[in-house]
């Protein structure tokens, strides 16, 4: 085969995967209760179809279909080996399913929600939910999910370990939720993809927010009627959409007003707005996502950052912190203050806040430092800057953000405090 037949058929398989693969797994799951099983199985299947497709010169007409074949033949294959009762019982669900004529997996949405759900279960370590959730639904491998968090892959390896057996030893039901439970459980997922969506948003590298957009999307289609779901995903794609602009040709933290906003992604903006209009027909009164999206959503809109409608973004705020008091959100709301009301106004809702609830956040020292900036307070603003370098994260691209503007401010009249 040729190099480009090769390219367009990896891409094909990678596509199929990309769709597939949660329901694939999924299904296993439920047929054999075993985790580890339904994941090497479907792996296996796909560096089959790897070799083979390029070899045959065309792929099949139902990639899936033939993916999840080769799966489930696999897996019985194990079954057979392992000669237990557990291992019978599994291989006659299979042969069961298969005999009913389940070639693509059965009912593939309520297996990919049963998935979601039980790797997001609430008994589960919130860490464990978050990696389990990128290993089992998003299909990275254990090494990628180590790197984005900062430790060893034996270590995160481990950790998926002692996840599964717990699902296992505390009997933690492969299911979705009873109806009085699914609100509570799903604010649990939709917590669980926020999380992941910040974990990469933050980064040059940004691969993690790009699965959470893409699970995102895969609960708005498996739970259409849920507008908070769509919330996050209008959250997660008005975000998305600045992508390009966030971050220089060398990998430094571009502020908003400063980025190029014609190339920021209409097509995503669009996305985001579509999915606010769908979830205020519901009629409920918006929840954290929405709300935070209609936020983002301001700001996407706006030409020019000179024009942002900081009115309105102050009122949203205003129902955030209704609906989820936080101190972060009522920092938020204090910068927003300062851009509507002037830089003078901000600081005094700067100073208003609790600075012990907030103690050790960087972002309120570095919060006050831009607002002193602004008013021409440079001596206030070195030592702001230097306060927040102290706390800002270590080698991230925001503390290098924080010590370009410090060294734009130029020598103080006084010596910097220790």
């Amino acid at each position: 085969m040729i190099p480009s037949a090769r390219r367009a058929t990896a891409e094909a398989i990678a596509s199929a995967v990309a769709a597939e693969r949660a329901g694939m797994v999924a299904s296993l799951i439920r047929l054999t209760g075993d985790w580890d099983l339904a994941e090497d199985c479907v792996q296996d299947a796909v560096e089959k179809a790897l070799v083979h497709w390029p070899q045959e010169g065309m792929m099949p007409r139902s990639p899936v279909a033939w993916l999840t074949t080769v799966a489930r033949n696999r897996a019985l294959d194990v079954l057979r080996r392992r000669q237990t009762e557990r291992a019978k019982l599994q291989q006659r669900a299979i042969l069961d399913e298969i005999g009913a004529g389940g070639v693509q997996p059965l009912d593939a949405p309520d297996d990919r929600l049963r998935l979601i759900f039980t790797c997001c279960h609430p008994a589960l370590a919130l860490e464990s939910r978050v990696a389990l959730t990128l290993k089992t639904v998003a299909g990275l491998s254990t090494g990628q999910i180590a790197r984005a968090f900062l430790v060893s892959e034996p270590t995160m390896s481990q950790r998926l370990l002692r996840t599964k057996q717990k699902i296992s030893h505390a009997a933690i039901p492969y299911r979705v939720p009873p109806d009085e439970l699914l609100a509570e459980r799903t604010g649990g997922v939709l917590a669980v993809l926020y999380l992941i969506f910040n974990a990469g948003y933050g980064q040059p590298e940004d691969h993690l927010a790009v699965e959470a957009l893409r699970l995102a999307r895969l609960l708005v289609d498996l739970m259409p009627g849920e507008d908070e779901a769509r919330g996050l995903l209008a959250l997660v794609t008005l975000q998305m959409a600045r992508r390009a602009t966030r971050f220089d040709s060398h990998g430094e933290l571009v502020p908003m007003e400063e980025q190029d906003r014609s190339r920021w992604d209409a097509g995503l903006i669009e996305e985001g707005r579509r999915q606010l209009r769908r979830a205020g027909r519901s009629g409920r009164v918006p929840g954290t996502y929405r709300l935070q999206a209609q936020i983002a959503a301001c700001h996407a809109t706006a030409a020019t950052a000179a024009v942002t409608d900081w009115g309105t973004i102050v009122g949203l705020y205003d129902a955030l912190l209704a609906v989820q008091p936080s101190p972060v959100i009522a920092l938020n709301r204090a910068i927003a203050v300062g851009f509507r009301d002037g830089y003078q106004a901000g600081l005094r809702e700067l100073d208003a806040l609790d600075d012990t609830v907030l103690d050790g956040y960087y972002l309120l020292p570095a919060a006050r430092a831009d607002l002193l900036r602004r008013l021409g307070r440079g001596d206030e603003a070195r030592q702001a800057y230097l306060a927040a370098l102290r706390l800002a994260p270590e080698g991230q691209p925001e503390q290098r953000l924080l010590q370009r503007r410090l060294t734009e401010l130029g020598p103080g009249r006084s010596a910097p405090a220790g």
